[in-house]
């Protein structure tokens, strides 16, 4: 970031701080002096005019609101000028000026939570810091949507920390639940304003899945995180393989790449951890990736297709495909198949062919029949 630019927010969110701590003290300031100035009236009546404590407050109230039941009011001279200076000029003007103030804060409040700016003290929170470059709102509708779809998650607060979204965030997404705060997870001001020691998980984006300069940007966010204790909640999107040891050493509970047209891979280390290692070799095509053989099966049970590639260790079958080309996966194991084809999941360095596939099937079928025969054949006779 710019420096000029780093300096001028720093002075910005500092310049937001002292107004709102402005306002709210001089709201504070003007209730007292207004109670200060009830008790001096209260104090007048029963002095000058010989009220009992009650009659003294109840016409003190009435007078300050403006009521005016006229069922009790100051006869003396004196007790006249006390009400005219302490009340009808002061305290009435010191009324409007507290409703005046509370409107501006409220105004004040309703303009920092709609750009982001709104202090929120959330506890128990998801944290999504950074924003994709591209496509960024659909991909958070997307993760909200999956995120809340699980029954863990469905009143979880869930909070963005990004610089996005400066005019506030998209109506879809307030829609959904979301809050914003505008600032960088680089920033220990900011984490400290989205109460990041109070979230139970951090989910720290790369902010652009095709440049490997993210990982920079993700690797101050973690490091300030780990300061804090907080790095084993994290889950950290690495654009770089070769970035990821360095990661790792921060002690992030989670590293993934960031496959923006499937958010799912997030949502399953959250709910899962470990099961995102396995979707994102699926998708990532370097360590195991599925493949489809057509090799065409019959009269096998699907335990026993299994069995005989994983037995000459050949890959796991996933899924087999009909003559209708309907894709079948993941059958009962004692269901008997009848394919045209398998979807097996294989090493990738080093896929076998269809023929040694076919083949072991083949052998399979062979030592279980040999097998069969073996069981229901006649014990021998002893003479």
């Amino acid at each position: 970031m710019n420096p000029y630019k780093e300096k001028t927010n720093r002075l910005q969110r500092r310049a937001i701080y002292q107004t709102d701590w402005q306002l709210k003290n001089r709201i504070q300031r003007l209730f007292l002096i207004l109670l200060g100035l009830l008790l001096l009236h209260i104090g007048a009546m029963l002095v000058l005019e010989g009220m009992t404590f009650q009659q003294a407050f109840w016409l003190t109230l009435t007078t300050i609101t403006t009521v005016g039941y006229g069922d009790l009011s100051a006869a003396t001279p004196a007790g006249q000028i006390a009400t005219i200076a302490l009340m009808y000029i002061t305290g009435i003007t010191l009324v409007t000026l507290i409703i005046s103030d509370y409107i501006d804060y409220r105004f004040y409040r309703r303009e920092r939570i709609r750009t982001g700016r709104w202090r929120w003290n959330m506890t128990n929170q998801v944290l999504l810091i950074n924003s994709p470059k591209h496509g960024g709102t659909q991909y958070y509708i997307r993760l909200i949507q999956q995120l809340r779809a699980n029954d863990d998650y469905k009143s979880t607060p869930i909070q963005i920390l990004t610089t996005e979204f400066p005019n506030g965030l998209p109506s879809e997404l307030v829609e959904l639940g979301v809050t914003h705060f505008h600032g960088s997870g680089t920033s220990p001001q900011d984490l400290s304003a989205v109460s990041v020691q109070n979230a139970s998980h951090i989910i720290i984006l790369a902010k652009d899945a095709n440049d490997t300069s993210s990982d920079s940007n993700t690797f101050d966010t973690l490091h300030r995180l780990m300061e804090l204790n907080l790095s084993k909640r994290c889950l950290v999107e690495c654009v770089d393989d070769i970035n990821r040891e360095r990661l790792s050493k921060l002690g992030a509970q989670s590293i993934l790449r960031p496959v923006r047209s499937y958010p799912e891979i997030i949502i399953r280390a959250l709910i899962a951890p470990g099961t995102e290692k396995v979707l994102e070799d699926l998708f990532t095509h370097e360590n195991d990736h599925p493949h489809r053989y057509e090799v065409p099966t019959f009269e096998m049970t699907w335990s026993d297709i299994v069995c005989a590639l994983i037995q000459e260790n050949l890959g796991t079958a996933m899924a087999y495909i009909e003559n209708t080309g309907e894709v079948i996966c993941n059958p009962d194991s004692t269901e008997v198949i009848h394919s045209i084809a398998l979807i097996v999941l294989i090493k990738t360095e080093s896929a076998p062919s269809e023929q040694e596939i076919s083949s072991a099937l083949t052998r399979h079928v062979e030592r279980k029949k040999a097998w069969d025969k073996m069981k229901n054949k006649e014990p021998a006779t002893h003479l």
